[in-house]
């Protein structure tokens, strides 16, 4: 696959030599700016953010090591390269202080200066690559990583585990806040593509005018604004794999140029006529049918076959109400981290407000619920029905308290059980008489002495 071309900034007072190495550069695939001084090299620098520089060190005015300076402060990642006929050890060791990646003395063999051209950029390539691997396995994304012990969710982590091992192109369904990405990354990272990189595209993020230069790329001067020729997120997910999330969402001129990609693996970035080839294994989300888009026309049937070749579909939340301990749990433990706050457990009364709520906004809405209880938990070692969202405390409200019986598999409290439940009953009667006492031991069948021990008693506990 061929690679960007990288651009260069050659800073050179000796007009001659200048254009010279300057056209040989240009013939090995870099795009060249020159500059006849360090002061005019400095304006370029403002301009533009240039891959390389290129400078000799002793020049009228400002000289190679300030230009080599003023480069690294403005971009940590640029590779400076000395060429001169002055050198010497001291030299050598001060411009290498000040960010030099290379010394070359004049005079000297083109393909010398090309040699440190190259091996420069390739150690950056290297780092960058490396970086980019640590932090993504500090992520840890396994199917481990994926909450639940539901019967749906067994099935899932079985498929899983079964598709990761292929290149097959999977399309992930469910509703919105189901998980489809953290899912995506898991059959990633138990692939052999593992090592390469995940990258994730938001199609319905991004306008439609700059999506196809998004996923394909393009090259300089392809429309108003592209200065520089940039890969897109298939060049950027060559050999790994490219999620695109809301793929209902393209275009149907963009379909087809996917599916392109899908059938022959090359694609051309816009405003180029050179094909590029990439191997890359495509995951797609929706949370739209798309079969019935393919019955409305607003989606390529043809794509829509390539697409799920692998179904895997997310249930809903409200689905596998048993995974919402764990879930809670899980999420309590990170929030609490991130905060630098204790774990918290969870009251039944809040548990049941947790299980009653019918979540349309899925496992993102309950990850928020959870970071807004902890936040607003004031250090406390429980979360109450109070800290949670108040849409969630009015589904409390109006479940019935047979929900309340349901019994967790891990077990519970029974006393703390039996009290929560005692304390829901007596705050429903006392919310129904509008917090007459008197009403409420009556509505209750109690005394109200009886009533205001009880209150008491559950205040204390």
């Amino acid at each position: 696959m061929p690679d960007t071309p990288k651009h260069l900034l050659l800073v050179e007072d000796e007009a001659p030599l200048r254009e010279a190495v300057a056209e040989r550069l240009s013939d090995c695939g870099f795009e060249v700016t020159q500059a006849e001084s360090g002061e005019q090299a400095l304006e370029r620098l403002a301009e533009f953010a240039f891959d390389v520089l290129v400078t000799d060190l002793r020049l009228p005015g400002i000289d190679g090591a300030q230009v080599i300076e003023g480069a690294v402060q403005r971009y940590p990642d640029i590779i400076p390269i000395v060429v001169t006929g002055y050198g010497t050890v001291r030299d050598a060791v001060d411009v290498i202080k000040r960010g030099a990646i290379d010394f070359v003395t004049k005079p000297f063999q083109f393909d010398e200066l090309l040699h440190a051209l190259n091996t420069a950029l390739e150690q950056r390539r290297l780092k960058s690559e490396n970086a980019y691997l640590r932090a993504q396995l500090q992520e840890r994304y396994r199917f481990e990583g994926i909450v639940g012990k539901s019967r749906a969710m067994r099935d899932l982590f079985q498929l899983l585990e079964t598709v990761a091992a292929t290149a097959s192109t999977i399309l992930i369904t469910g509703e919105t806040g189901t998980g489809k990405e953290v899912v995506a990354r898991a059959i990633h990272h138990n692939s052999p593509r593992r090592a390469q990189r995940f990258v994730a595209l938001n199609c319905s993020a991004i306008p439609e005018t700059l999506l196809e230069a998004e996923i394909f790329g393009h090259v300089r001067g392809a429309f108003t604004g592209a200065i520089a020729t940039r890969q897109g997120r298939l060049e950027q997910a060559h050999r790994g794999t490219l999620f695109l999330d809301e793929v209902g969402t393209m275009s149907m001129g963009l379909q087809m140029k996917l599916l392109r990609v899908l059938q022959e693996r090359e694609f051309e970035r816009v405003g180029d006529s050179s094909t590029v080839k990439v191997d890359v294994r495509v995951i797609a989300a929706t949370n739209a049918e798309l079969a019935r888009m393919v019955a409305d026309g607003t989606f390529r049937e043809d794509l829509f076959y390539r697409l799920n070749v692998i179904p895997v579909k997310l249930p809903p939340l409200r689905e596998r109400k048993e995974d919402i301990p764990l879930l809670v749990q899980h999420f309590l433990q990170k929030y609490a981290l991130d905060l630098g706050r204790p774990v918290m457990t969870v009251s039944q009364g809040a548990m049941r407000a947790l299980m009653a709520y019918a979540w349309p906004g899925n496992i993102r809405q309950l990850e928020n619920a959870m970071e807004r209880g902890v936040a607003l938990s004031g250090g406390r070692s429980q979360l109450e029905i109070g800290d949670l969202p108040p849409e969630i405390q009015e589904a409390s409200d109006a479940a019935p308290l047979s929900a309340s019986l349901a019994l967790p598999e891990e077990g519970v409290d029974f006393e703390r059980f039996i009290a929560d439940i005692e304390r829901e009953v007596i705050r429903r009667s006392l919310e129904r008489t509008n917090g007459n006492k008197g009403a409420a031991a009556r509505l209750l069948n109690l005394k109200r002495t009886t009533l205001v021990e009880k209150l008491k008693r559950l205040e204390r506990s």
